[in-house]
């Protein structure tokens, strides 16, 4: 398999653990995978990005236009990403804005237009981080959440059950039990995203 899946947001968000979940999956299945971040700001609230290539690659590094799968934590790092998406690419959208740093102390933001361009640009299934975490108390768990949403889709390419078993051997276990339910929900929302498209 080939697939290149690029997961950006914001530093606290938990991006580089899903983007570890997704390549610890794909090697699990027997896929060669190069994984690298780029981090804007060492700090929480700057920038961060991580590109996962399961395949064959020369670089850990996305190309312009490669991404099969953009999954953004947050709407104004979509935008900032989303030239990396091929044209036939999906992007998996928080509706929910975090302001990152790169946006300065006085700018007005809420997301709203940010959401509304990339439905405009693309494939795009938009989540809700509040609505989905609301069942678990902490926003913590929207990275498992918004990864078993892009697992529902089938796009990811890798077998939920995989996915699963490996939150298993990463998290530690007194957080099991959220993280799967977490990420139960998030598959049930891709599912039924993907049977609507």
């Amino acid at each position: 398999m080939n697939k290149d899946i690029m997961i950006c947001g914001v530093g606290g968000q938990g991006t580089v653990l899903a983007s570890k979940i997704i390549a610890a999956s794909a090697m699990k299945e027997g896929n060669a995978v190069h994984s690298a971040e780029t981090i804007g700001m060492a700090q929480r609230g700057g920038p961060v990005t991580s590109h996962v290539r399961i395949g064959e690659a020369f670089s850990p590094l996305i190309p312009i236009g490669g991404a099969d799968i953009l999954i953004a934590f947050e709407p104004s790092e979509a935008i900032r990403n989303l030239r990396y998406l091929k044209k036939d690419g999906l992007v998996i959208v928080n509706r929910v804005p975090v302001k990152p740093t790169s946006l300065g102390c006085s700018t007005e933001y809420d997301g709203k237009a940010e959401i509304e361009f990339i439905n405009s640009k693309c494939r795009c299934l938009v989540v809700d981080s509040d609505e989905m975490c609301k069942p678990f108390g902490s926003s913590k768990f929207f990275n498992i959440a918004v990864l078993g949403a892009a697992a529902g889709t089938g796009e990811l390419g890798i077998n939920e059950k995989t996915i699963r078993d490996e939150i298993i051997s990463i998290i530690p276990a007194k957080f099991h039990e959220k993280n799967l339910a977490a990420f139960e929900q998030g598959c049930k929302i891709g599912e039924n995203n993907y049977a609507n498209q």
